[in-house]
């Protein structure tokens, strides 16, 4: 039932759409067609990138009155999720966007593993094809003469890591250090938030930080190990990918900042 499902609404729509680019390009460079493609999702997911963007320059601007938030309600988790959701709410911000975006491309990826790991490129499935896909007169699995799209590739590999982490600093912006704990408890006095003095690591701060260091430096070590180990076009739609968002970033992050 799954498999089915996956296979007609994101597997044999992916390959029909890889196996038309190839036959229409005059070299049939399987790499070029992959870069295609993913410009063709890229542009289909733009709304819900652009939503995850501007939610993420929204809560740029409301981190100082979600720490606020996580320091007037630290001994109460509770109280504190539903105060910071109702901020949520009142700013009309949608924190789980980037989440919603990162799960939406995850099956593609699967699909473009599969795709190669399977032998559907460079032999032809012509039982997948749709009526109007016509099997291409030749594919050529080299991508511009250099990478075997079936094959692992260190570069690709590099540049999946390397893109994540540009991707990830322009998302995020820099690291902020923590301000001096006196200055914070004065600034939470004249605010009438501040409780009695507290040890000034949190649950909350910590998770957050932890958060912060992943995000920035464990997960593109990942994405570039995963890169080495799947065939290279699933790398090399990653990294496309990842391009497209940091233009994306630059363009939607001027475009919005005040």
């Amino acid at each position: 039932m799954i498999s089915s499902a996956f296979n007609a609404a994101v597997y044999d729509p992916l390959y029909n759409g890889l196996v038309y680019i190839v036959g229409a390009l005059p070299s049939y460079d399987v790499g070029i067609a992959v870069i295609i493609l993913t410009i063709i999702v890229r542009v289909i997911l733009y709304p819900l990138s652009k939503k995850a963007i501007v939610a993420q320059i929204k809560m740029k601007k409301i981190a100082p009155e979600i720490e606020l938030l996580k320091e007037k309600y630290k001994n109460d988790r509770e109280q504190q999720g539903k105060a910071m959701f109702a901020l949520y709410k009142e700013k009309d911000i949608h924190p789980f966007a980037s989440f919603g975006l990162v799960l939406i491309q995850l099956p593609i990826l699967f699909a473009l593993y599969w795709v190669f790991a399977w032998g559907g490129l460079p032999s032809i499935d012509v039982t997948k094809l749709y009526a109007f896909v016509h099997q291409p007169a030749g594919v050529n699995m080299e991508f511009i003469g250099l990478i075997n799209m079936a094959g692992k590739s260190m570069v690709l590999a590099v540049l999946a890591a390397a893109t994540q982490v540009i991707y990830t600093r322009l998302s995020m912006g820099p690291r902020k250090k923590s301000a001096p704990t006196g200055r914070l408890q004065a600034n939470q006095q004249i605010r009438g938030l501040a409780s009695p003095p507290q040890p000034a690591s949190s649950f909350a701060g910590d998770m957050a930080r932890s958060f912060d260091l992943q995000a920035r430096y464990v997960l593109p070590i990942f994405i570039g190990v995963v890169a080495y180990t799947v065939p290279s076009a699933a790398a090399l739609y990653w990294v496309t990918s990842n391009t497209s968002m940091i233009a994306q970033e630059l363009l939607m992050g001027r475009r919005f900042r005040e």
